[in-house]
């Protein structure tokens, strides 16, 4: 009977590793600053409370668990805010992609001519700061400010019933070209010999398009709506210039909004807790679509 040895596992060596500690440290760094660093600050506020000895003594912050939390949750104005959102992403965000894939497969078509022009047109409104592009479609929706009088004055863009919208068309018209490029760049991997293939089968560009350019793009479309939703959940550039033109757009319109305005009263520490609770909130939304849509994939 002849014994065999098991074979010995030899431990892989990772060279030049000062090499990459040197890189990784500078971002380890500022990764810690700049975002572990505020979210801890942030869960440790939104645990204190202000209290006071008698009427007019000195204020100090004090450990009172989650108090800041059951306001949060007690706030109507802030899941108003919050479920306002969701129905804009709901239907901006379906309408932005949508756009986004259609000019991306537009881009990429044999078909079209110009290419060059249609992509910087396509991306140039992504290079307007949000700010301006609120202030510019805020005056050409405005009756006093739009040069297209005869429909801003018959239809009421900043309205209660269609402001939403109307922030809704600023977020859009800049984003699309963004997440055409994303889309478009994921286009590019894909091998021509798959097309050459199709074509060779007597498939059409439609054909081609919709049985094997989208579903080969979709992680890119999964990645561009994830990053959409967490988008939707941080407006706040957008609606804070609409307030100037629009008196439906109150300081409390959008979660962010909210969150200035309870720390500009000043109470810091229930913004701490309405900021908390939205970055949950936006994390359980991103991560539970991008499972929903891996189940979907593989099922």
């Amino acid at each position: 009977m002849t014994i065999t040895e098991a074979p010995v596992r030899r431990r892989t060596r990772v060279p030049h590793k000062a090499a990459i500690a040197f890189l990784l440290v500078p971002f380890g760094i500022l990764f810690t600053l700049f975002y572990v660093a505020p979210i801890l600050f942030a869960i440790v506020q939104s645990t204190l409370v202000v209290r006071r000895e008698g009427t007019f003594g000195k204020a100090e912050q004090v450990f009172g668990g989650f108090a800041q939390y059951v306001l949060v949750f007690q706030n109507e104005a802030f899941w108003s805010s919050v479920g306002r959102m969701l129905l804009f992403g709901v239907v901006q965000v379906p309408v932005m992609l949508g756009l986004a894939l259609l000019f991306a497969l537009l881009l990429d078509s044999p078909l079209v001519k110009g290419k060059r022009f249609f992509r910087l047109a396509f991306f140039v409104p992504y290079a307007v700061p949000g700010v301006i592009a609120a202030i510019m479609w805020g005056s050409l929706f405005s009756p006093n400010l739009s040069p297209f009088t005869a429909l801003t004055k018959n239809v009421d863009f900043l309205g209660a019933d269609l402001v939403l919208w109307s922030i809704a068309n600023v977020v859009t018209w800049v984003y699309v070209g963004y997440n055409m490029l994303i889309i478009y760049s994921s286009l590019l991997s894909i091998p021509t010999e798959i097309y050459e293939a199709a074509r060779l089968d007597g498939a059409g560009q439609f054909r081609i398009a919709w049985s094997i350019k989208i579903p080969l793009v979709r992680p890119a479309i999964v990645m561009t709506a994830i990053f959409s939703i967490i988008g939707t959940l941080q407006l706040l550039a957008e609606p804070q210039v609409f307030r100037s033109f629009s008196s439906a757009v109150t300081s409390t319109y959008t979660p962010n909004m909210t969150v200035y305005a309870t720390a500009s009263i000043p109470n810091p520490n229930l913004a701490a807790a309405f900021s908390v609770v939205l970055a949950v909130t936006t994390f359980v939304l991103s991560f539970g679509f991008m499972k929903y849509m891996q189940r979907k994939g593989n099922a």
